[in-house]
């Protein structure tokens, strides 16, 4: 094959789901809010779209306000029960969530990812089965926390994830991703028990947006920093580490903003990679450029395909293994030289 030739094959799947190329859009209101937006993404070139997060607290803030009006008046008087409001104009919790997958399905031909966005087990999974039942194409299980509990173990920690992914897992059929953070004592462990609480993918990483403290006010504020290129390296490495390991689908997230990054993400085992940040900075046509600069580097490398990408540089893949552990950490610190101006050698 040479650089002349017919476009390689993009191709690919994630979750059985087929899919036109790896680039799929991560969950991020501002891209993802409305129907036109995400048709916009699709013409752009997306293979697939995970919707913003529906989150535990709206679902659940939703079922007390509806409670608490179903039972205002109840016990006044022995005719109120008969003057219970329709649920369909007080609870509007979930609904606008589902309008939208609803809509989606009808008018994409790409698959459209509801993302639930949930720290603990509770009635909130529940949604799970609306998701299904609106017609999503598959289920992105946010699971984040910030344990501050000096009594809680890390063992603890680890049986509430797998919960959470068991209850979701028996409301729905759908193809079940589950998204974490990195801070796990083993995360190998970890994700070996989510596959056996039913999830077919795992999404690396969910990113951990830090506050900051504005000195002059003295208060605490949030603070978002998009991803850059670097961030890159550890969901690449944990994704070479697993692959072929566990029986999950994996997909990078965070860092992506060239067509190498894609190609780093394949080669260390992921079937597919989610972009958001350079979305965000550049707009939906950045997914074009991605796609051809991914078909321009298969060209020049005369690959055909995706899948001959996909784990080839994993660790049970690579030439040597070690690099992606102790030895790769020994080799970096032994070979800076303060004040180098050498660059590190690669497209960078």
């Amino acid at each position: 094959m040479t650089t002349s030739s017919l476009r390689p094959d993009l191709s690919t799947s994630y979750l059985g789901l087929p899919l036109r190329t790896p680039l799929v859009v991560g969950a991020a209101g501002p891209l993802s809010e409305t129907v036109a937006q995400l048709e916009v993404l699709e013409q752009a070139g997306a293979a697939a779209i995970v919707l913003h997060s529906l989150f535990e607290e709206q679902i659940e803030r939703e079922q007390l306000a509806l409670h608490w009006q179903v039972q205002q008046g109840s016990e006044s008087y022995g005719e109120a029960l008969s003057y219970l409001p329709e649920l369909a104009a007080t609870h509007g919790g979930a609904d606008p969530y589902l309008r939208l997958i609803e809509q989606a399905r009808r008018r994409l031909s790409i698959p459209v990812i509801a993302s639930l966005n949930g720290s603990r087990a509770g009635r909130w999974v529940e949604t799970a089965r609306r998701i299904e039942a609106a017609g999503a194409a598959a289920l992105e299980l946010n699971i984040y926390s910030m344990p501050t509990d000096p009594e809680l173990s890390s063992a603890a920690i680890e049986a509430r994830v797998e919960e959470i992914v068991r209850e979701v897992r028996a409301e729905v059929a759908l193809p079940l991703a589950v998204k974490l953070g990195p801070f796990f004592t083993n995360f190998s462990a970890m994700a070996r028990r989510v596959a056996a609480a039913g999830a077919q993918g795992l999404v690396l990483f969910n990113r951990f947006y830090q506050p900051d403290i504005d000195i002059e006010e003295m208060t605490v504020r949030p603070n978002l920093l998009l991803s850059t290129p670097h961030d890159l390296r550890l969901p690449m490495r944990w994704i070479a580490l697993l692959h072929g390991r566990v029986a999950l689908d994996l997909i990078g997230s965070g860092g992506v903003h060239r067509g190498t990054d894609v190609v780093r993400l394949l080669m260390a085992g992921a079937c597919a990679t989610q972009v958001v940040a350079a979305l965000l900075r550049h707009g939906p046509e950045r997914l074009r450029g991605l796609e051809d600069e991914l078909a321009v580097w298969m060209v020049e490398h005369e690959l055909a395909s995706v899948s001959a990408l996909i784990g080839c540089m994993s660790q049970a893949q690579c030439p040597d293994p070690e690099e992606y552990e102790r030895a790769q950490y020994m080799r970096v610190i032994q070979s800076y030289r303060p004040g180098s101006t050498i660059p590190a050698p690669g497209g960078w």
